[in-house]
C-alpha cells in the first residue's frame, strides 16, 4: 500500500492524524509560510505524545532556499537537537543562486543528520533542472523527494511526478500539494509509493474579543482570527482509498 504522511502544524493535529491512520507525520510550524522549524518545546512535546515516525522540516525562514551562513549555521544547529530527540527523519532543502542542489551544503546537512532519513522538500519545484536534483539527491543518498512536479499542485505536476518515479536508483518521489480524498485515486493509479497532505481546514479562533484596528502581520489582508488544523475525517478517507486500491 502507498504510504500516507500528513503535514501537521500543532502537536493536537499529529494526535489526531496518528488516530486517523497516518503512517507519517511531517512536522512544521507557520502553515502561512509553507512551514519552518517548530520550536523545541513543540518538538519535545510530539515526541512524547506521537509513536508513529515523525520528521521535523528544518527551514530557518519563509521564501526562496538559498541562504545566508547565519541562517545555515542555524539549521545544523537545529538538526543536532532533532537527533538528540530521537527523531527518525527530518525534512529540508537547500538551493544555490542558480538554482541547483547546493551540493557541498547538503553534503554538510546529511553529516549532520547521521542516519536519520532525510527527505528534500518542495525547493526541489524551484529548482532549474529536475533530472539533474533528482541525479544530486540519489548520490547524497537523500531517501526521498516531497514534489508537486513542479506545478502549483501535485496533480497539475502529475506527468513529471510520474517520469520521476520510473527513473532506477531516484529516491522515493512523494506526491504532495494539493493532495485530497478528492484527486487521491490519480496518483496511486500513477503508481506513486508515497502522498503528502496537510489534510488542512481553516477555522475560527475562539477568541470573543477581537481589536480590528490592528494587525500583527505584515499582510495587512491576514486574517489573524484563523487557524489552520487537520481534518481527521479527511485523514481518515484517503487512508480508506489507499487501502481499497488495487494496483
Amino acid at each position: 500500500m502507498a504510504l500516507l504522511e500528513i503535514c501537521c502544524y500543532g502537536v493536537d493535529d499529529a494526535v489526531i492524524a496518528q488516530q486517523q491512520g497516518a503512517d507519517r507525520i511531517e512536522f512544521c510550524a507557520a502553515p502561512k509560510e509553507g512551514g519552518l522549524t517548530p520550536s523545541a518545546g513543540a518538538l519535545k512535546s510530539i515526541r512524547q505524545r506521537v509513536t508513529i515516525p515523525v520528521h521535523p522540516i528544518v527551514r530557518p525562514r519563509g521564501g526562496d532556499f538559498c541562504y545566508r551562513a547565519d541562517e545555515f549555521a542555524a539549521m545544523l544547529e537545529d538538526i543536532q537537537l532533532l537527533r538528540e530527540l530521537g527523531f527518525p527523519g527530518l525534512v529540508t532543502g537547500v538551493l544555490n543562486e542558480d538554482g541547483q542542489v547546493d551540493m557541498p551544503r547538503m553534503q554538510e546537512i546529511m553529516s549532520a543528520a547521521q542516519g536519520m532519513a532525510v527527505t528534500f522538500h518542495r525547493a526541489f519545484d524551484m529548482c532549474a533542472n529536475p533530472h539533474q536534483a533528482c541525479d544530486a539527491l540519489a548520490e547524497l543518498g537523500v531517501v526521498r523527494i516531497l514534489t508537486s512536479g513542479q506545478q502549483a499542485s501535485a496533480e497539475k505536476g502529475l506527468s513529471l511526478i510520474r517520469e520521476l518515479n520510473a527513473r532506477s536508483g531516484a529516491p522515493i518521489i512523494m506526491a504532495g500539494a494539493g493532495v485530497r480524498p478528492q484527486n487521491l485515486e490519480m496518483f496511486l493509479e500513477a503508481g506513486v509509493k508515497e502522498v503528502h497532505s496537510s489534510a488542512g481546514r481553516w477555522s475560527a479562533s475562539p477568541m470573543r474579543y477581537r481589536n480590528s484596528g490592528l494587525s500583527m502581520s505584515s499582510d495587512a489582508q491576514a486574517d489573524e482570527y484563523a487557524r489552520y488544523g487537520v481534518d481527521g475525517a479527511a485523514v481518515a478517507k484517503m487512508k480508506q482509498i489507499i487501502a481499497l486500491h488495487r494496483p
